[in-house]
C-alpha cells in the first residue's frame, strides 16, 4: 500500500503530564494502520521524546511552520488532540492561531476533518466557566470532546481513536 493510499492522523500534543506517553496512542493508531504525524505544541516539546517518537513514525515531529523549501507534509484525514490542555481548548474553540498546531485546529472544522479532543484539565479549571463554553462551541462546531479522565485514572489514549471509529 503507497503513502497516498494510507489514512493520515495528526496528533497533536499538548503540554501536560500525559504527554510523556503518547507512544501509546501512536503505536495503537499504526497498528490500525494510520500513518502518524506528531504536532507538538511549542511548550510539549519538553514532555516529550521527540527522537524516540520521530523514529516510531518516521517523520519529524513537527511544532512550528515548515519553511518554503520545506516539503509539505501530507494533509491529515484525521485529528487527535491529546492531551489537549485547558489553554489548548479554549484557544482552538475562540479560533485564535497563534502555533502550528492551532493553526491546523482552526482550520480543521472547515475542511471537514474529524478532530476529537481529549482533555486533561485540572478539576478547578474544568468547572470553569470559559472551559465550558469552549467545550460547547467546540462541539457545536462538530469536534468530539471527550470527557478527560480523573486525577487517579490513567490517560484514555485509546478512548480518542476509538471515537475517530464512530
Amino acid at each position: 500500500m503507497t503513502e497516498s493510499l494510507e489514512k493520515v492522523l495528526y496528533v497533536v500534543v499538548c503540554a501536560a503530564g500525559p504527554a510523556a506517553e503518547v507512544g501509546h496512542l501512536v503505536a495503537s493508531a499504526q497498528d490500525e494502520g494510520w500513518i502518524v504525524q506528531i504536532v507538538a505544541t511549542p511548550s510539549a516539546l519538553d514532555f516529550i521524546d521527540v527522537a524516540e517518537l520521530e523514529r516510531r513514525t518516521g517523520r519529524p515531529v513537527r511544532s512550528s511552520y515548515r519553511k518554503p523549501h520545506e516539503p509539505k507534509p501530507p494533509r491529515a484525514d484525521a485529528i487527535i488532540v491529546a492531551p489537549a490542555t485547558y489553554n489548548t481548548v479554549n484557544k482552538f474553540a475562540l479560533g485564535i492561531a497563534d502555533t502550528y498546531a492551532l493553526g491546523l485546529l482552526a482550520e480543521a472544522p472547515g475542511l471537514g476533518i474529524p478532530v476529537v479532543v481529549l482533555p486533561f484539565v485540572n478539576p478547578a479549571l474544568a468547572v470553569r466557566a470559559p472551559y465550558l463554553r469552549s467545550v460547547a462551541e467546540l462541539r457545536a462546531d462538530g469536534v468530539r470532546v471527550l470527557a478527560g479522565p480523573g486525577e487517579d485514572e490513567p490517560f484514555p489514549w485509546k478512548s480518542a481513536l476509538m471515537e475517530l471509529g464512530r
